[in-house]
């Protein structure tokens, strides 16, 4: 029998790991299956632009996966029992069903986080999924000029949301609330650039605010003070998908699953986990936070992970580290702020049209390298080797 592969969740991590297992391991050995709730890949990365009305590529997994050995199943994901080794689906207008497995790898990623704050649930809207960007567009398509529009976070999702509203809406009074500073995690170089943007597309900024309480036409905050808002924006961070901590995966509080250096749960051998779903570290043993920076690269370490042991190869050991943030500030402008590997600010920071143009390019290539599982190479997948190519209790267990 083939050994069963099944990836959960068809985003940058769940699709590349798909992919490169593809490139790995041969057909004949294996059943890749990836099971996914929407039938097309999302760019996440630019639903802060698919908010404001502009329209983002159609890519249907189908033909993304077309021709590799990949199947696809489009339902949700409702269960997982990691002892059984069994997922429990749902499609739509169908009964609940079972898919076995022999390795799992866990790509469920993450969602919006509204951190408990009275009334962000009812009230506020998120970018961090298709829907709720295309709520967030209906609701700003029917603003009036003048019509005050509140973001909440100031991490990089909260930046790319505030300029490119106000950049596609100049006729509304875009603010932006942060906790610390604006930009307190960049370069003198990296703040200086977004105070210029942010003055020049005319965006108040609320440095120093908590806002504590979300309602229909306005936010408060910890100081008391109420901030008008017609539109609010919630982007104070993710929470990853519930499932896992519904399992006995070993967890952590905030339900990411703990895995070793080669994305392994260090619980479940047969599980993998990926992306924001994994509680990976880099280096100085600091939590890899959760972005398509850091996502990619875990999807990449795990495929390799699982082929190797499969095949009897190598086990990859190269770290994660990271490079530079790119935060796009609306259509023209950009900052790219390099970073050391464990994510610290150096001095360097690329700005302007240049930076733009940078921010697109990674944005491409990143759905690029997803839309084109085999990188567009020759693929020498390699043999299963021995008894990992069997199925069932005994092969599991020295697997």
């Amino acid at each position: 029998m083939k050994h069963r592969i099944i990836v959960l969740g068809a985003g940058y991590t769940g699709a590349a790991a798909a992919g490169r297992l593809a490139r790995r391991l041969h057909r004949d050995d294996v059943a890749i299956t990836l099971v996914n709730a929407d039938p097309d890949f999302v760019e996440r990365v630019r639903l802060h632009q698919l908010a404001v009305g502009q329209d983002l590529r159609y890519r249907p997994l189908v033909e993304m996966f077309a021709g590799t050995g990949v199947e696809l199943t489009t339902a949700e994901v409702t269960g997982i029992d990691a002892d059984r080794r069994t997922v429990t689906v749902a499609g739509t207008g169908a009964d609940a069903r079972e898919l076995e497995y022999d390795t799992l790898v866990y790509a469920l990623g993450s969602g919006w986080n509204d951190q408990g704050v009275p009334g962000a649930a009812e009230h506020a809207h998120e970018v961090a999924s298709r829907a709720g960007a295309l709520r967030l567009r209906e609701r700003l398509a029917g603003l009036a000029a003048g019509q005050p529009v509140v973001v909440v976070g100031g991490g990089l999702t909260g930046l790319e949301a505030a300029t490119e509203i106000a950049e596609a809406r100049p006729d509304l009074e875009v603010a932006l609330a942060v906790r610390g500073g604006l930009g307190d995690h960049l370069s003198d170089k990296g703040r200086g650039h977004l105070r210029k943007v942010f003055g020049g597309l005319g965006i108040t900024v609320h440095e120093h605010t908590a806002v504590t309480g979300v309602e229909a036409d306005r936010v408060t905050t910890a100081g008391g003070e109420a901030i008008p808002a017609a539109v609010t924006v919630w982007a104070t961070g993710f929470a990853v998908h519930p499932i896992a901590r519904a399992t006995t995966l070993e967890t952590t509080g905030t339900g990411q699953i703990v895995v070793d250096a080669t994305m392994r749960s260090v619980s479940h051998p047969d599980v993998y986990a990926v992306g924001d779903a994994a509680m990976a570290t880099g280096p100085g043993e600091k939590p890899l936070r959760m972005s398509c920076a850091s996502g990619t690269p875990t999807a990449w370490q795990a495929a390799d992970a699982v082929a190797a042991r499969l095949t009897g190869g190598k086990l990859p050991r190269i770290p994660i580290r990271y490079f530079n943030q790119c935060v796009s500030l609306g259509r023209r402008e950009g900052l790219i702020q390099y970073v050391t590997a464990d994510d610290r600010a150096t001095g360097a920071a690329l700005t302007g049209r240049l930076a733009a143009v940078y921010k697109e390019v990674v944005c491409k290539g990143a759905a690029w390298a997803v839309a084109n599982p085999t990188l567009g190479l020759p693929v020498r997948r390699r043999r299963v080797a021995g008894e990992a190519a069997r199925t069932g209790p005994a092969a599991r267990a020295s697997a």
